[in-house]
């Protein structure tokens, strides 16, 4: 299995994301990632991979890859990434900035919150807090 990691532009924290999904979606429209480059190992993401995003600086969501596709052709050509609705909450892990996306391996995502029998009710910058003094 294998996943991608891209940055969260423009929003700070996984409430900013799901208040900015639910302003902007049309009625039956899918959730759509676009980016520039398509993916080379795109059917390894639909198999079970997950886009994990950073928030200034930490990974704290993804959201399952249903489908990878090319669109337009020459200049015009980027990819869409078509993704589950459901946002799961990670347990915070650092991460420093990069551009575009990248590959993440299995074994380098942050295991989901309540895998982690820590429970979806714990605020966010106490998750972080409790991270970065190692509590967890």
């Amino acid at each position: 299995m294998l996943h991608m990691i891209k940055l969260c532009v423009g929003c700070d924290t996984v409430e900013q994301l799901l208040a900015w999904r639910r302003e902007g979606a049309l009625a039956g429209e899918p959730w759509t990632m676009r980016t520039r480059q398509t993916p080379k190992r795109a059917e390894d993401l639909i198999d079970g991979g997950s886009l994990y995003r950073v928030y200034r600086g930490q990974i704290l969501s993804r959201q399952r890859i249903l489908a990878v596709r090319t669109v337009a052709k020459g200049a015009r050509a980027h990819c869409e990434v078509t993704l589950d609705e459901a946002v799961v909450r990670t347990l915070p892990t650092p991460r420093r900035a990069f551009q575009g996306w990248r590959y993440l391996a299995a074994g380098d995502a942050p295991p989901d919150l309540i895998a982690a029998d820590l429970g979806d009710d714990l605020p966010g910058p106490l998750v972080q807090r409790l991270r970065e003094i190692g509590a967890w």
